[in-house]
C-alpha cells in the first residue's frame, strides 16, 4: 500500500466544508433545462392582435418567399448560399412558413404600443386575453407565447405594467380556465435587482389570487440597458438579477436600439453587430452558462419591404448567422418576411457545419479516434446541433441517422447530458 503523509480525518474535515459549496453550485447552476428553444421571437404590438395574427404572419411569409425567393437559386443570388445547401434549404424553408412559421410571439404593451391611454389598454388587455383563448380552442397558439409588459421604470408605469398583466390574466383564466403551456412574459429595461424582487412577488400574488401554481409565472429580462450588465453599485448585475428571479427567469433577451442610445452610439452605428453589443451578449453569456436560461439576441430594423426586400434579407441572414456563430440560436423577428431568412439562416448554418459535426460525432461514440479528440463536452455541444434542427425542422430523423448512425433517441440523450 502507498505511504501518505495527511491523515484522513484532517482530509475530511476540511473537504467537508465543500458540502455547502456543491449544493450551491447544483442550485445556481442545474444545467440545460430541457425545454426546447425556439429559433426566434415575433413581437406584436397589442393593438394590432387578433385572433388572425398568427396565421396572417405565416400567410404574409410564404407570399413574401413564393414572390422574392421562388427558387433554390434566389437563396445563391441574393443570400449568397452554395448552391447545394440551398437546394437542402429551401422546401425545408418552404414547409416550415406552411407549417409552423411562428415559434415564439410576444403581445407587445411595451415600446411597440405605447401609452394609449388607461382605459384603452384596459380594453386591449381584456380583448387579447380572449384572442389567446380563440387561439387555444381552435389549436393556433404557437408554442411559445405571452405578452411584454411595460417597463418598472417610473411608477406610472408600474402601475399601468401591473394593471394590464391583471386584466390579462383574469380575462384568460376566467375564459380559459388555467395558464396555457408555453406562456412567458418579457420584462423590459431592467436597471436593478430590486425591480425584478418586486416583480417576482407580484407574480406571485397573482398566482395565489388566481389560483395559479406556484411559480406557474415564469418571464424573460431584456438586457437593454447599461445597467443590465454593471449596476449602480459597480456590481455585475445580470447574475444578481438571476438570483433575484427565483428559478422564473427563463430567458436573457437583448434588446439592440435602447442598450446602443443608452451606451451614447448614434443612430448610425446602432446595430447588432457593434462591438459594444458584443460586450453586451458576451455578459449574458457568462452569466447564463449552466443555468438552463436561454439567450436571445435583438432585432434589426432594416425591414425587407417595398423595393428594399432583398437588402433587408441580406441584412437579416447575416446578423442572425452571425448570432448563430456567438451561440444565440434565437432572436428577434419585426416583420413577416424576416420569417423567411430566419429559417434560411438556421438551416444553412446547420448544414455548413452538419457534415463535419457528424463525422466527428461517430468517432465519439464509436471510440475509433479521428482528427479531432472531443471532449465529454464537447460531443455533447455537437449532438445539441442535431438536436436543435431535429426540433426546428432543419432535418429529420431518417437524415440525423444516414449523417451520424444515431438514432434520433440517441442524439437527444447525447445533447441533453
Amino acid at each position: 500500500m502507498a505511504r501518505t503523509s495527511l491523515e484522513s480525518a484532517d482530509i475530511a474535515k476540511r473537504l467537508a466544508r465543500l458540502a455547502a459549496l456543491d449544493e450551491h453550485i447544483a442550485r445556481m447552476y442545474p444545467g440545460p433545462s430541457g425545454a426546447r428553444q425556439p429559433v426566434h421571437t415575433c413581437y406584436v404590438p397589442a393593438n394590432g392582435v387578433d385572433a388572425e395574427t398568427v396565421r396572417r404572419w405565416g400567410q404574409e411569409a410564404l407570399a413574401a418567399f413564393d414572390r422574392d425567393a421562388a427558387r433554390p437559386e434566389d437563396f445563391v443570388a441574393v443570400l449568397g448560399l452554395d448552391a447545394q445547401i440551398a437546394r437542402a434549404v429551401h422546401p425545408r424553408v418552404r414547409a416550415k412558413l406552411r407549417n409552423t412559421p411562428v415559434e415564439d410571439l410576444r403581445i407587445d404593451f411595451e415600446d411597440g404600443y405605447g401609452r394609449p391611454g388607461d382605459d384603452v389598454e384596459d380594453a386591449d388587455a381584456e380583448r387579447t386575453a380572449g384572442v389567446v383563448a380563440e387561439w387555444l380552442r381552435d389549436g393556433m397558439e404557437p408554442a411559445n407565447f405571452g405578452l411584454r409588459v411595460k417597463s418598472f421604470d417610473t411608477p406610472e408605469l408600474r402601475a399601468r405594467s401591473v394593471r394590464t398583466l391583471d386584466v390579462f390574466l383574469t380575462a384568460l383564466l376566467q375564459q380559459w380556465g388555467s395558464l396555457p403551456a408555453g406562456f412567458v412574459l418579457t420584462f423590459p429595461k431592467v436597471v436593478d435587482a430590486a425591480q425584478v424582487e418586486v416583480f417576482v412577488e407580484l407574480l406571485e400574488l397573482l398566482e395565489h389570487q388566481l389560483g395559479m401554481p406556484e411559480k406557474s409565472l415564469r418571464f424573460e429580462i431584456q438586457v437593454e440597458t447599461p445597467q443590465s450588465i454593471v449596476d449602480s453599485y459597480g456590481r455585475f448585475a445580470l447574475p444578481v438579477f438571476l438570483r433575484s428571479g427565483g428559478g422564473r427567469v427563463t430567458g436573457l433577451h437583448f434588446g439592440t436600439y435602447d442598450y446602443t442610445a443608452s451606451c451614447g452610439l448614434t443612430a448610425a452605428h446602432q446595430h447588432l453587430a457593434h462591438r459594444a453589443c458584443d460586450f453586451a451578449r458576451h455578459a449574458m453569456q457568462v452569466s447564463a452558462a449552466g443555468t438552463g436560461v436561454f439567450l436571445s439576441d435583438g432585432s434589426t430594423n432594416v425591414l425587407p419591404v417595398g423595393d428594399q426586400v432583398h437588402l433587408g434579407w441580406r441584412t437579416h441572414y447575416e446578423l442572425t448567422r452571425r448570432s448563430l456563430e456567438h451561440g444565440f440560436y434565437q432572436g428577434w423577428d419585426l416583420h413577416p418576411a424576416q420569417l423567411v431568412t430566419r429559417y434560411a439562416a438556421v438551416f444553412a448554418a446547420f448544414r455548413d457545419t452538419a457534415p463535419a459535426e457528424a463525422a466527428r460525432l461517430s468517432a465519439y461514440v464509436s471510440a475509433s479516434g479521428g482528427t479531432v479528440a472531443d471532449e465529454p463536452a464537447t460531443a455533447r455541444a455537437l449532438a445539441a446541433s442535431f438536436v436543435r434542427a431535429l426540433d426546428n425542422g432543419g432535418t429529420d430523423a431518417d437524415e440525423v441517422k444516414a449523417m451520424t448512425g444515431l438514432a434520433e433517441a440517441e442524439i437527444r440523450q447525447l445533447g441533453r447530458l
